[in-house]
């Protein structure tokens, strides 16, 4: 028998129905696909499979892939993150151990930058908070308090492939646009300021930037004082790059007048506070969704795999070996 065929792929966890993609494309190339469950275990059960089933690989999306997973995989050679931010694996006991980490970091541009116009739409027009009105009985046209997005600044932080995507789409508004970035750029009809000086401007600030040891809490009660009174705020990146207590705290001073989350530092548990208030919305961490991006991410997430698995290099290398 080919050795290959006995050479195993680990699918820690999945975000949709089942593994068909995953499945066809490791298979096709001749090895085994092991799957854990679909919603992510915790690192000791991760740990656990990755003890039992030895993989050269490890496909995950949401489950923690930690220093102890690593060192357990004695012939593991990638660990491939199915989406883009790389918070859920331990990078640095890859690169220690000679292991690729990679991702997909463009899959989901379309989405999450139109969830995060959606979510500024949603907030300038009322859109959720009048059918939820609608819904419990109220038809009350005259209690409307809107914004027109075009006398607006929108602050945009972290400005890479999703913050500009968002910013081109915005553009189409022609609101005044600012934005924060560690590495700044020149974008037409966009203005890099500091970061406490967007958010003294903006009245929406959109959350874009990845969550690593330098970015936790960066939206913190600190910045939020720095708002004008009645601010929306979006985070369509990770949770714990905004402060939750920070937040609510906001909110009920009025210095947030609500706040569009599509992620939470503590997902799926969702605090009683934003559940109750009414200019807030959240979604379920479903920004990167799609049908398209989801066969994109599943598709070259595998495939990067394979690529590696054969003996050549990752198109998205995420570390240095």
């Amino acid at each position: 028998m080919n050795s290959t065929h006995t050479r195993t792929v680990l699918l820690t966890d999945f975000a949709w129905p089942d593994d068909s993609v995953e499945r066809q494309i490791i298979e096709k190339a001749g090895f085994t696909l092991v799957s854990g469950p679909a919603n992510p275990a915790p690192a000791v059960v991760i740990e656990d499979l990755v003890r039992k089933h030895q993989p050269e690989a490890i496909l995950t999306c949401w489950a923690q892939v930690s220093e102890a997973a690593i060192e357990a995989a004695t012939n593991l050679k990638i660990v491939a993150r199915l989406g883009v931010g790389l918070d859920n694996i331990a990078v640095d006991q890859a690169t220690r151990n000679g292991i690729w980490v990679t991702n997909v970091p463009d899959y989901c541009v379309e989405e999450v930058s139109d969830h995060a116009v959606g979510l500024a739409l949603a907030w300038t027009r009322g859109l959720v908070s009048f059918d939820r009105e609608v819904s419990q009985g109220r038809w009350n046209p005259a209690g409307a308090a809107l914004r027109r997005l075009k006398t607006l600044t929108v602050g945009i932080v972290g400005y890479g492939r999703i913050g500009r995507r968002t910013a081109q789409k915005l553009q189409a508004f022609n609101p005044r646009l600012l934005a924060f970035d560690p590495y700044p750029s020149k974008e037409s009809g966009v203005a890099f300021v500091e970061l406490d000086e967007l958010m003294r401007q903006a009245d929406v600030v959109i959350v874009h930037a990845p969550l690593t040891s330098t970015t936790h809490h960066l939206i913190n009660q600190e910045r939020l004082d720095l708002l004008k009174p009645g601010s929306f705020l979006i985070n369509v990146s990770r949770g714990g790059v905004v402060d939750t207590d920070a937040v609510i705290r906001a909110l009920e001073s009025g210095q947030l007048s609500g706040a569009g989350l599509d992620v939470l530092e503590h997902e799926p548990q969702v605090p009683t506070k934003l559940l109750h208030h009414p200019g807030v919305i959240i979604t379920p961490h479903v920004a990167f969704s799609s049908d398209a991006s989801l066969v994109e991410l599943r598709q070259r997430a595998s495939e990067e795999v394979v690529r590696v698995l054969l003996g050549e290099q990752p198109q998205q290398a995420r570390n240095q070996l």
